[in-house]
């Protein structure tokens, strides 16, 4: 019988929704980091809205003892997956106390410092934070949570809310977060790790708290340099105050996105940790905006099934678009727009998957959501927009919705037709290049950039004078580098003055451009591309420096001592060139060695996985390669970033080729961790002799 009953409930699963309503969580946690293990005490509350004989939790490779309704034993199945418990639930109020234990497979990572520290942070979007917590795969159970975490003293801990009470037990702290409104289990956090943090105070009096690890207290102002700014723009926006009680956001190392959203407390990787240069080429202003919106859009509200998922992506993407058009201005914004109408069109030539479909891609879902808004926002006016807005974030606050919903807003002031609307920009995957070229027309800039984008075909004698009144006016920067990328293909003699043009504009992201496509530098060319070593640019100093220690040899020395000092980004990117060119300068370096030794330490697990990659890349492309190296380039495919782990496959897979590489591998074989020997092995079995 128990088996039938519970083949009949699988059914009922999916709406569990309609039978259950889970109303608070409260979770005493600790985590043990050698072990990498969680465990906790959970307390729900949840009413009983129709009778059913089976409720259920996602619980993923977790072990549970005391399960309890209302404090008397209750029987339940642990199916690997999911704890169900099974009873007469009847209408009314219930309360399940559990205790649980699990070494998460994902979701939940612990990240090893120099030094024997550690960062823990979790990431739940998608269906994941089922496996560190107890909870719900599907967003449309809401639940107000609240979390209490025990940890080693010395460390900050943070999770979703307000830091209700901290105490101290001999070398242990406990953090105890509280939650005053529900949210879907996904956007469920923890954040561990030995942080500084700044708090301020945005105007309508939400707290703020920005945080960094301590050695980067010092890049506090060119990281969160907007950070308020944005704050304060996005509440006047979108016409509804920030709905939570406070907002926080962390760094943290080897993290798999650019940020994540988790109500109250944004996560972000640290590539976005930059000082006043790496503020040039990768800062967080986007990101921070992106993630800040999802706070309305996402977290407030939340898109019911991933087939509404525009709702989320498209309206975060288009508000942190407004954002930067706030900081960087009109021209920004519209050069913006008109990059990813071209990656748009570009990409329909293949993609078949609209916006309204689960399926659909990130730029599907992000950017051409963000197109949908942009033209919806132009064709109804400013007024009625936001005056729609502001009534959809309210009437649906903290429920989930469609896109139905959000049309229903739209109808009460507006008579768009909304029906040709979905049909164009949601359903169709053509993109409508006559509507958005009319809009981005608007934008004087964007004129002179579409004159610009016909002329590609043209030959460069009939286009060079107006590529050079162009490169010498005011217009916008991009405006110009899309005639830099115009010259890449020339004859040098023939592009040389436009190019000279080019670099005295002294526009960073021009002279990148520049340096990108002059691969091969003549030598009366020279000395003009060395003032790009000099540019306060990580990125355009690591290209120069590479092509003028290609191109030539004479001079190597020479640059090797200008730059024998450089850092460049978080990732060391400028040290690890630089390391990698040194040793491969014949005669350069005198310990030879020592060298050696630091670029091989810069591939190991002391550092973040980008900076692993950078060394890694050298150390194979100019081919310093030893039983080290192959070790450390085992362990990237143990990795947790899939990024990381499919590089270090993919590359194995190539030096595997070569017969003496192969023996190398199957020499250090015994030598790695378990984990490290099964990927090995099963790439040396995938490609056989």
């Amino acid at each position: 019988m128990k088996y039938i009953l519970l083949f009949f409930t699988t059914f009922l699963f999916a709406q569990q929704t309609k039978f259950v309503d889970f109303k608070t969580v409260s979770g005493q946690l600790s985590l043990n980091a050698k072990e990498k293990l969680v465990s906790g005490s959970i307390d729900y509350q949840f009413e009983v809205l129709k009778p059913i004989d089976t409720i259920k939790i996602d619980a993923k490779n977790m072990e549970f003892t005391n399960v309890q309704i209302d404090s008397k034993e209750v029987y339940s199945v642990n199916t690997g997956k999911e704890l169900q418990i099974i009873s007469n639930f009847q209408k009314g109020k219930n309360h399940l106390t559990f205790e649980y234990v699990v070494k998460p497979k994902q979701a939940l990572y612990y990240v090893t410092i120099e030094n024997s520290e550690v960062q823990i942070w979790t990431q739940g979007q998608g269906r994941y934070t089922s496996n560190w917590f107890p909870s719900f795969d599907d967003v449309n159970e809401k639940v107000i949570f609240n979390l209490g975490i025990n940890y080693e003293a010395g460390y900050q801990v943070v999770s979703n809310g307000i830091l209700k009470d901290k105490t101290s037990n001999g070398n242990s702290v406990h953090w105890q977060y509280k939650m005053e409104k529900s949210m879907s289990s996904y956007l469920l956090m923890l954040a561990i790790g030995k942080y500084d943090k700044k708090e301020l105070t945005a105007k309508s009096k939400i707290p703020l708290e920005y945080y960094l690890e301590n050695k980067d207290v010092n890049r506090f102002e060119p990281t969160y340099r907007y950070s308020k700014r944005i704050f304060d723009f996005l509440e006047i926006e979108i016409g509804v105050k920030y709905p939570w009680e406070i907002y926080r956001e962390i760094p943290v190392r080897d993290f798999l996105y650019a940020g994540m959203e988790n109500t109250t407390s944004t996560l972000f990787a640290t590539r976005y940790v930059v000082d006043s240069i790496g503020f040039e080429d990768r800062n967080y202003t986007n990101v921070d905006a992106h993630e800040l919106a999802h706070h309305w859009f996402g977290d407030l509200i939340t898109a019911e099934s991933s087939t509404h998922h525009w709702l989320q992506e498209g309206f975060a993407t288009y508000y942190a678009a407004l954002a930067e058009r706030e900081i960087y201005g009109e021209d920004y914004f519209y050069s913006k727009f008109y990059d990813t109408a071209q990656q748009i069109k570009f990409a329909s030539r293949t993609d078949t998957i609209p916006v309204l479909n689960a399926k659909a891609s990130s730029l599907t879902f992000y950017e051409k959501g963000a197109w949908a808004l942009f033209v919806l926002h132009e064709s109804i006016g400013d007024k009625a927009f936001k005056k729609a807005i502001k009534s959809y974030l309210k009437k649906y606050a903290y429920k989930t919705v469609n896109t139905q919903d959000f049309f229903d807003e739209i109808k009460k002031v507006s008579n768009f037709d909304l029906d040709k609307f979905q049909k164009t920009w949601l359903e169709s995957t053509v993109f409508d290049t006559a509507t958005a070229n009319a809009l981005l027309s608007k934008n004087k800039a964007i004129q002179v950039r579409l004159e610009v984008d016909k002329l590609k075909k043209t030959p460069l004698l009939e286009k060079e004078a107006f590529f050079k009144k162009t490169l010498e006016s005011e217009v916008y920067y991009s405006v110009k580098q899309a005639i830099v990328d115009q010259l890449e293909n020339e004859k040098y003699e023939a592009k040389k003055a436009l190019l000279l043009i080019a670099l005295k504009t002294n526009n960073i992201q021009i002279r990148q451009d520049v340096a990108t496509t002059l691969s091969k530098i003549p030598e009366d060319f020279r000395a003009e591309y060395e003032t790009l070593l000099d540019d306060k640019s990580y990125q355009t100093q690591e290209i120069a420096l590479y092509w003028l220690w290609k191109n030539f040899p004479d001079y190597r020395a020479e640059y090797l001592e200008k730059s024998k000092n450089w850092i460049g980004f978080n990732d060391y990117n400028l040290r690890t060139m630089w390391l990698s060119l040194a040793l491969s300068t014949p005669n350069y370096a005198e310990n030879p060695e020592t060298l050696i030794a630091e670029l091989i330490s810069f591939s190991s697990a002391k550092y973040e996985a980008t900076t692993r990659q950078n060394a890694l890349e050298k150390l194979i492309a100019f081919k310093i390669i030893n039983d080290q190296v192959l070790s450390n380039l085992v362990g990237a495919t143990t990795h947790h970033m899939w990024q990381f782990s499919k590089f270090g496959r993919d590359t194995i897979r190539f030096l595997l080729k070569n017969s003496e590489m192969r023996a190398s591998f199957e020499r250090i074989l015994p030598n790695l961790t378990p984990d490290e020997q099964f990927q090995l092995s099963r790439l040396l079995k995938e490609i056989e002799k």
